[in-house]
Formats: structure tokens, sequence, C-alpha cells
């Protein structure tokens, strides 16, 4: 009954698996596990086709019992939608399927050993934004209605001649100042006696006297005011498109992440977005997919979106996806902005699509004596200069509307973790106490990519503030 097959049938379709494989004679563990992820995906897959001829009214055969028939309908037509109908020559990836290498944990952070990455299934979850509601961004806004007066008022704080001078180096450094307490005067900057420094433009620092190194300072952790009863222990997945590969459009990578949710049910997952279509309806199916294919394993979703996203609105902030919702699911999938705070049972999580990391890598520079981790440099400047977003002027990529920029982009208090999906190498890091994981992408072209799960736990109040990511990993899809 798990793979919705008879004894009979699972016999018969086990020995027609094993014969195709080089030594048919000898069953093995590896080989067991490999034949149950295919039969869970071919049950994904007739779900998916189940769904698409409900949309037309037909009868079906349900996989829940062969035998019986029913018939789902939808409240409007829509596109065909299943894995190979998204463009007439689609096919399977052959790296994607050829791979080796899944479920391979490539980094791992805490203690991981004897960890059961099992989770409850969104029993007992509470997703909800954290924040003042004036700086919670939940709806679509009008945007290209920016005036320069508008813009020049609202980075008063940034420095303009960097957008004059060039990209930055070690001697176009100037210190301007605003222009309530110094009419907006410029001091160079000589860094030459520095021994160590790293700068990047936008970036805000106090000096006094004489530069000693400009340390920014972040924002104090949550500490919620009310008692911690329930120590539970929780499983949080974190994923980021693409969810197909480059050389083909049937989304068998999202069909194996379902997969995954399915046997490990994670309390919360979520996933960033790109999910790449020519049309909305196409997106809208992907999420169904998403949704529908979970919903036995009934763990909380989080959506955010991605400014790669086609169909959706070009600007950043960028608002939450819109999709309707069915009543069932309203308790247990939630659609955010970019960037969003979370509050996951009380751990403050940070949330991004935008590849900030790339962005300030290319821009950032730096000397220093020792060796110097970039990453956690690049983090440490998004947690001190308390931004989702502190570059300035943004990568040319991006598209900002200044009026909503300062309202949702500063972060409310430091988050106990913070999610930062990057094209450069995964990693999960202790920044200032913040744990900071790039889960990498689901996929890398024409190969698979990674994903990452997380350990929390909620901590008592009343004791010295540890880091509720006991643990984490990034795993190959």
């Amino acid at each position: 009954m798990t793979h919705r097959l008879a004894q009979g049938d699972l016999a018969n379709e086990l020995v027609a698996f094993t014969t195709t494989k080089e030594d048919g004679s000898r069953l093995t563990v590896e080989i067991l596990n490999v034949f149950e992820h295919e039969v869970r995906m071919m049950f994904t897959k007739q779900l998916i086709e189940g769904w698409e001829e409900g949309s037309q009214k037909r009868n079906i055969t349900t996989p829940e019992n062969p035998r019986s028939k029913r018939t789902l309908s939808t409240r409007s037509p829509h596109l065909v939608f299943s894995p190979n109908s998204f463009s007439p020559s689609a096919t399977p990836s052959q790296k994607y399927g050829s791979r080796s290498n899944r479920g391979e944990v490539v980094t791992s952070f805490g203690s991981v050993q004897d960890t059961s990455w099992s989770g409850k299934g969104g029993h007992g979850s509470s997703v909800k934004l954290f924040g003042p509601p004036e700086r919670l961004l939940t709806k679509s806004y009008k945007f290209m209605f920016q005036k320069l007066h508008d813009i020049r008022e609202g980075t008063l704080h940034f420095f303009y001649e960097f957008v004059l001078n060039g990209k930055l180096n070690g001697k176009s450094v100037i210190l301007e100042g605003d222009r309530e307490h110094s009419s907006g005067g410029q001091v160079p900057v000589d860094l030459s006696e520095l021994k160590e420094y790293s700068l990047f433009p936008g970036q805000v620092r106090c000096w006094l006297g004489h530069i000693a190194g400009g340390r920014g300072v972040p924002l104090p952790f949550y500490q919620s005011t009310k008692q911690v009863d329930d120590l539970e222990l929780q499983i949080v997945l974190v994923a980021c498109g693409p969810y197909t590969t480059s050389d083909s459009i049937t989304y068998d990578p999202m069909l194996d992440l379902i997969d995954i949710i399915n046997k490990d049910k994670p309390d919360v997952c979520i996933l960033n977005g790109q999910l790449i279509g020519s049309f909305e309806d196409i997106f809208k199916h992907c999420l169904k997919m998403i949704i529908e294919g979970t919903r036995s394993a009934g763990s909380q979703l989080v959506f955010v979106p991605s400014l790669r996203d086609v169909h959706h609105d070009f600007i950043y902030p960028q608002p939450p996806f819109s999709y309707e919702l069915s009543k069932d699911d309203k308790q247990r999938v939630h659609f955010v902005s970019d960037p969003c705070t979370l509050a996951i049972n009380g751990v403050i999580f940070g949330l991004t699509s935008t590849d900030l990391l790339f962005h300030m890598g290319t821009e950032e520079i730096s000397s220093s004596s020792g060796v110097s981790d970039r990453f956690t440099r690049i983090l440490n400047h998004v947690l001190t200069q308390r931004s989702y977003y502190p570059l300035y002027p943004p990568s040319e990529e991006m598209n900002v509307d200044y009026e909503n920029f300062y309202n949702y982009i500063p972060l409310p208090v430091t988050p106990d973790v913070l999610i930062v999906p990057s094209e450069l190498r995964y990693f999960v890091k202790d920044v200032l106490g913040c744990v900071c994981v790039n889960p990498g992408r689901l996929t890398k072209g024409q190969v698979g990519g990674t994903y990452s799960r997380l350990y929390i736990q909620k901590q008592d109040t009343e004791e010295e503030r540890k880091s509720p990511c006991i643990a984490a990993q990034v795993v190959k899809i």
C-alpha cells in the first residue's frame, strides 16, 4: 500500500527493474533504494497526469485505487500539464538521470552525528511574518513612478560620488557627510597605513578622529517574552531553483524534491523562486505540483519569489506570489516577499532570493594580513549594516524601487538563521551568532545541485542565548 501497488505488481516491477542492471542476479540494498526511488517517481507522475486529466473533466483511474474511478474538475480550463508537456520535444536530462551522488552530504554544521533528519510533517509548526506591520510587504504595489527628488531624499546617506568614480579601489575611497551636519562635504580616505580593511560602495561607517577599522555593530537578536514550554526539535528544508535542468523542461529535479519531502516529512520547507516558465499558467501548475504533491506529508511550505521568475513583478523589494489556495492549504502554504523575515516557532529566519553574495563580492575591496574568509566577511557586512541589501549602487541586474526600499529592506533584528542562496559555492557558517546558509541551486546547468536541511530547537528564554540551529547539512539532490 505504501507504493499504491499490489504485492504481485510490485514483485513484477522489481524483477523487471533488476534485469536492467549489470548484475541482476544479486539483490542489494543499493538496488532496492534506487528501485524505491523510481517507484515513488512513477507514482508522483501518475498524480500529475491525474490532475491534468481531471482538468479536462475526464474519468481517470486514481493511483490510490486502480479499480475505482472518479471525476476531477477545476474551475476553469488551463494549459495541458504533465512532465512531458512543456515542449513538443521535452525529454528527461540524461546527465541528471545518470548521476550517482544523490543524497551525498557535501558539507555539515554543528552536531550531526546520529541525527535523524525526519520531521513530523509540520505538526505543531507555526510560521508567521516577523516585524512591524508597516514593514511587511504582503501585496503588490505600483512601481516605476519614482521621482528623482524622492530617490535623492531616500538615499542621502549613500555616497553619490561612487557612481562617477568607476570601480572602487584603494585610492578612490571618499568619506561624504550628510547635508544637515556637513553640507555634503567630502574627505579623501587614505588606506595605505591600514593593515586590513573591507569596503564596498554604499557602506555606512562611523569613524572618529582617525580611521581605526570602523567596525559596524549588528542588531540584537530577538528575545521572546513568552515562556518556552515546548522545546521539540524541528526539521527545516531549504531549496532554491531552478527546479529543472538547462537541457530539459521535464522538472524531474522538482519531482525528486517532492519525493524527498514526502519521505522525510520536514516540518517546514522554504522554497526560493526561479520556477521558470513562459506563461503564468505553467508557473501555477508548478506550484500546484508542489502543493498537492506534498499534501500527504503535511509540511509547512514557504514560497519566496525571485527576480528570475519570468512571470512575476521584476522589482526589488519583490512582492509575494499571487495564487488562490484551497481552504485546507491556506493553513500550511505561505507566500512571502523578497526579502522577508519569518518567525518559525519563535526562531527568526531571514530570507532572500537575491544573490547578494555575488553582487557584493564583485564590488568589495579588502586587505587582510591573515587568512580571510570572503563569505564570512560579506555576511558580516550584511549583519552590521543591518540590511538585506546594503550595496549601493545596486547590481545592474537589480531593478530597485527606492520609495519602498527603505521600508522593507532593513533587518528588524539579527536573524537566528539567514538564508542567502547564491551561484557561489554552498556553505553553512556561524557569523556573529547567526547561522548563514547558502543551500546552492537545486540544479546546476545540466546536472543536479544541492538543497539544505536544518535541525532547529527553540531555547529557554531564561538561559544564555545559544543558536537554535543545532545542526545543518547541504545535500546533493
